[in-house]
């Protein structure tokens, strides 16, 4: 094994002195055989090449454990968990003291230790919950900037905000509860009260004046939102509300009709996205519930969008009020993605995501763009209308970390069977009509290709026999439904 030249590979990179005497001697005596040298007081290090401010800083957690043993990392550090631009780092401890480590000024502030409600850190360290640390960064202080313990009021209102936009108002409010509880046993009523207002300002039910960041003035007046997308959905509005779209009744649909139809449904779908199965193996899964061995994850892609398009009563929920849509794209995301944990089912993504050079709304204005979007489709009065503008909101927000295309077709056939009429395939063949259909709204402003393509596949839908398995199958095969071949097209 190649020895590495910056440490001796014996010894641990950080070394700290204990105040135990035979510890000492044995630091002392590396520090004269030039194998360790000393950084700062008690801390000793192997690593002979780099410097003394990038070594603290890479251990800067474990030091921190060792010579202030059950510290809580809080305040403005609580948040960051990492030194400010001017070095600053802030613990609560038993007592106040400033220690200046290389690299480092540790800010220790007399106060609570660990609570219940903290989490553990390394080496015995505490990290203040978020609840004590909204609290902490709401004290008063003189110093402003990157020296100062608190975040600026502005920081600690975007922070809130967020909390709102990700996960809902019922969180913030369940934050603002515990904030509360914690303000009583800490001596922080004064900071609770500084949040009870901001929080209250966010959510529109205390006066807006007290904030004073610009993204949290948007939200005491209504949510942020993605204008350009606003701007599109207005386009396809006006497209599907200027026309006039004929109804293509399911007729009579039995148990068996329907599943039918979900298990295309759910195959097509998702070939589309890349999870790519055979027919047969695709029915051997969702006939038995079971997912291949060699494919779990794609198997369960297959069965959790089957579990949503095969159950009527599901899919015959649409969205009321702008909420409700939340919630139902939430709720069926997490059904959809349950077996995919590393996907986040049912949250909305926590940062950007693209497809190639098309990059989708901000995660910071999903739920305003979609309350927008809700706006012009509730003013929409044809099912098949509807079902095109909620594919394309979807489609065009992308919400989530996965699964967003699915989701877009499933909002649009839940419009469809809401109305009891025909559900749409998108077979495998019309997979690059769909999608520059899309593209040439997104991209040029056109609804019009969208538009026809959705509503020539709705027609060919309307013509599949669904009733006999064998025979849906023989009329998608005719119909080159199943052929990824660019030379072939979608026949009637």
């Amino acid at each position: 094994m190649e020895k590495n030249p910056k440490t001796n590979e014996r010894l641990p990179e950080i070394l700290i002195a204990n105040g135990d005497k035979k510890y000492s001697y044995y630091l002392s005596a590396l520090v004269k055989k030039g194998q360790i040298r000393k950084v700062a007081q008690k801390i000793y290090t192997s690593n002979l090449l780099d410097s003394d401010e990038n070594i603290v800083r890479r251990n800067l957690f474990l030091i921190f454990g060792r010579l202030f043993p059950e510290a809580v990392v809080s305040h403005r550090s609580a948040f960051e968990m990492k030194p400010t631009a001017t070095g600053d780092f802030f613990l609560t401890y038993k007592y106040t003291k400033k220690v200046r480590l290389p690299g480092v000024v540790v800010h220790l502030l007399e106060g609570a230790s660990g609570l219940v409600e903290d989490t553990p850190f390394v080496n015995g360290l505490f990290i203040a919950c978020p609840e004590r640390a909204f609290l902490e960064n709401l004290q008063t202080t003189y110093q402003k900037g990157d020296g100062a313990k608190c975040l600026s009021q502005s920081d600690i209102e975007n922070r809130l905000e967020k909390v709102i936009r990700i996960h809902g108002e019922a969180a913030i409010n369940a934050l603002r509860d515990k904030a509360c509880v914690l303000a009583n046993r800490l001596d922080m009523m004064r900071e609770y009260e500084r949040l009870d207002k901001i929080v209250g300002a966010l959510l529109s039910t205390r006066d807006a004046k007290v904030l004073t960041s610009p993204l949290a003035a948007a939200r005491a007046f209504g949510e942020p939102y993605d204008p350009h997308r606003y701007e599109l959905f207005q386009i396809l509005f006006s497209a599907l509300n200027s026309d006039t779209f004929a109804a293509y009744p399911e007729g009579e649909v039995s148990n068996i009709t329907y599943r039918n139809f979900a298990f295309f449904e759910s195959y097509f779908s998702n070939y589309i996205e890349g999870t790519e199965f055979t027919l047969e193996d695709a029915r051997q899964i969702v006939e038995s519930n079971q997912p291949l061995p060699s494919r779990n994850e794609d198997s369960h892609d297959v069965l959790g969008t089957f579990s949503i398009v095969s159950d009527r009563r599901e899919m015959s929920r649409i969205p009321a009020t702008s909420d409700e849509l939340l919630d139902l794209l939430q709720t069926r995301h997490r059904l959809l993605l349950s077996a995919r944990l590393e996907k986040h089912p049912g949250q909305f993504k926590m940062q950007n995501n693209r497809a190639g050079n098309s990059y989708f709304v901000d995660y910071e204005l999903v739920r305003g763009t979609l309350k927008k979007g809700f706006d012009f489709y509730q003013a929409l009065r044809s099912p098949f209308a509807r079902a095109v503008f909620m594919l394309f909101m979807v489609s065009e927000v992308h919400p989530f970390d996965d699964g967003n295309g699915r989701m877009s077709r499933i909002m649009m056939n839940a419009e469809l069977t809401h109305a009891s009429e025909t559900k749409i395939l998108i077979p495998t063949v019309f997979r690059t009509d769909y999608l520059e259909a899309l593209r040439k709204l997104t991209r040029q402003d056109d609804p019009s290709v969208l538009v026809k393509a959705m509503d020539r596949v709705r027609r060919f839908s309307a013509t599949l026999q669904a009733d006999n398995f064998d025979v849906m199958k023989l009329q998608l095969e005719r119909a080159n439904a199943f052929s990824d071949s660019e030379e072939d097209i979608l026949r009637f």
